[in-house]
Formats: structure tokens, C-alpha cells, sequence
């Protein structure tokens, strides 16, 4: 396991602009969400390393940002500033509920 803390970053966009769709121009988003859309387009090793980035980087606890995050999501502008990454967040969140909702149904069952 390697002990390096360093984020493995998306490669470079197709068009070989090597810009970001975020950094083309997104109406209506503040810097804060662009920052955390391209925050989000990383590749993380180990979930520690994004916790300890999301409260150097956003000075905010997980929890705060993924709340934020959730939220940015689901807007109109988010999606079209990266409608690739925000369509990937949005299956993600909607697996992981999914995953909730099937344990807590399956302890219900185990417990009749």
C-alpha cells in the first residue's frame, strides 16, 4: 500500500484542450462549487486522503461538503458546467442509497 496521500487526477480532456468544461465557463456556479466539481474529478486512493483534502482545501467537515456537494448536484448549472462527472455523482449517490435501503430492509426481514 503506498503511503502517498497524492490524489491520481482524471487525464486530460479528448478535445486536448487540456481546460476543464468547469474552467470554459459555467454560468451561475461561484468559484467555490467549480473548485469542488474539480475537486471531484479526481481519483482518490484511499478515502482518508479526500477527508483530510476536503478540510484543508474547503475548511469544512466531510460531512458539510458532501451535504454541499449533494446539493450542487442536483442544479441545472452543475450539469451543464460537467455533465459527465455530475451524471457519475448523482448514479454513485443514487447506488449508495440504494445499498442503504437494501440493508436496512434485509435487517428488517432478519428480525421478524
Amino acid at each position: 500500500m503506498s503511503s502517498d496521500p497524492a490524489p491520481v487526477v482524471s487525464p486530460p480532456r479528448a478535445d486536448g484542450s487540456g481546460e476543464t468544461s468547469a474552467q470554459v465557463g459555467a454560468v451561475g456556479l461561484s468559484r467555490r462549487e467549480h473548485e469542488m466539481l474539480g475537486f471531484e474529478r479526481q481519483w482518490w486512493r484511499r478515502a482518508g486522503a479526500k477527508e483530510t483534502a476536503i478540510r484543508d482545501l474547503f475548511d469544512t467537515s466531510p460531512t458539510r461538503y458532501y451535504q454541499a456537494l449533494n446539493a450542487l448536484v442536483e442544479r441545472p448549472e452543475a450539469l451543464a458546467a460537467d455533465p459527465l462527472l455530475v451524471r457519475r455523482l448523482r448514479r454513485l449517490r443514487t447506488a449508495r442509497q440504494r445499498t442503504r435501503s437494501s440493508q436496512v430492509l434485509g435487517k428488517a426481514n432478519y428480525m421478524d
